[in-house]
């Protein structure tokens, strides 16, 4: 039903590896578009990587898939309430809904929320499944919860935070041998680097 198969240059995959990647693709340039749409992709992409984690023993990220389907859920909210509201129709003493940056004491707490995660995530990933990358599972986790908050809030740095993560991920897809995953990563990384650009033409504060 999943059973891998050669792609090219001597990558192998399964059909939810490939799946997850082209959905994935298409949520992270609709979130660089700022299209609320990107939500349902990001549900849809998560949910089969869920799979595809497991079948490699990334528990961490597999639990994070189900995070990220719950954080999807509240990001689409916000979103399309901000999309189906025009700027023009604000008043002054409200706030659009538009990319922002974080302030010096939201980012202190962010990396803090950051390192804590780390330490949960780590002690659980390493006490009670049989992972051999609890660590670097459990940093990259607690990394990607935040980056999906801070996108959530279009909070510009969340595209600062997915560079360090996608690029760590990178390097632990290779050492899973999911390597159309891993593929998938480094592309992420330019296309993170290209929505901090583009968030920053839009960026009021």
């Amino acid at each position: 039903m999943n059973q891998t198969f050669p792609l090219f240059f001597g990558l192998v995959t399964t059909p939810l590896e490939c799946w997850s990647f082209v959905l994935s693709l298409i949520t992270v340039y609709l979130n660089i578009r700022q299209i609320h749409w990107a939500w349902l992709f990001a549900i849809l992409s998560s949910g089969l990587y869920a799979f595809v984690f497991f079948d490699a023993k990334l528990y961490g990220d597999m639990g994070l898939q189900g995070l990220f389907i719950l954080v999807s859920v509240w990001g689409w909210m916000l979103w399309w309430r901000g999309s189906a509201r025009p700027q023009a129709a604000v008043t002054e003493s409200e706030s659009a809904f538009v990319v922002t940056r974080l302030q010096r004491s939201q980012q202190f707490f962010s990396l803090l929320a950051w390192l804590l995660g780390f330490f949960v995530f780590a002690w659980f990933l390493k006490t009670q499944t049989d992972t051999d990358v609890p660590f670097a599972d459990g940093f990259l986790t607690a990394g990607s919860v935040l980056g999906q908050v801070l996108l959530s809030k279009k909070k510009i740095e969340n595209w600062l935070v997915w560079i360090v993560v996608d690029v760590l991920y990178v390097a632990l897809y290779i050492h899973k041998d999911l390597m159309l995953t891993a593929f998938l990563y480094a592309v992420f990384v330019v296309m993170a680097a290209l929505g901090w650009r583009v968030w920053s033409k839009t960026c009021q504060r």
